[in-house]
């Protein structure tokens, strides 16, 4: 029973996973999550590809799952700002997280949001 549940989540994982899609205007916002299935404590790192614009302030980046809540915003000198920035979140518990980052402009608002699933399993210590 217990290798049919695992089968499965396996299985959701890899269709949640093929499922990354850049949201918003244009191409202002890509971004990548690794691993994209993986076992719990997971380490997981998100790299956003901002295009420059004077206009970006900050870029949030949130792990979210049924159980677990996670989030981390850096400061984006607009147009002179890095167009890639990586962020690791880690010991992730088992979950299926969505990953988003949004791209937050001078006004406050969010100008762009792309988003990706991630399945962190349990390790199966303890079956």
């Amino acid at each position: 029973m217990a290798k049919v549940a695992r089968l499965r989540a396996y299985l959701l994982g890899i269709i949640m996973a093929t499922t990354a899609l850049p949201l918003g205007a244009g191409s202002r916002l890509t971004m990548k999550a690794s691993p994209e299935i993986s076992f719990a404590p997971a380490n997981l790192h998100v790299r956003a590809m901002i295009e420059a614009d004077a206009q970006n302030r900050a870029v949030t980046v949130v792990a979210d799952s049924e159980n677990f809540y996670r989030s981390s915003e850096i400061q984006l000198e607009g147009d002179h700002a890095p167009r890639t920035t990586n962020f690791e979140f880690r010991s992730l518990p088992p979950g299926i997280y969505e990953v988003k980052v949004m791209l937050i402009g001078v006004d406050g608002k969010q100008r762009a949001l792309a988003r990706q699933q991630v399945n962190v399993m349990a390790s199966g210590a303890g079956e």
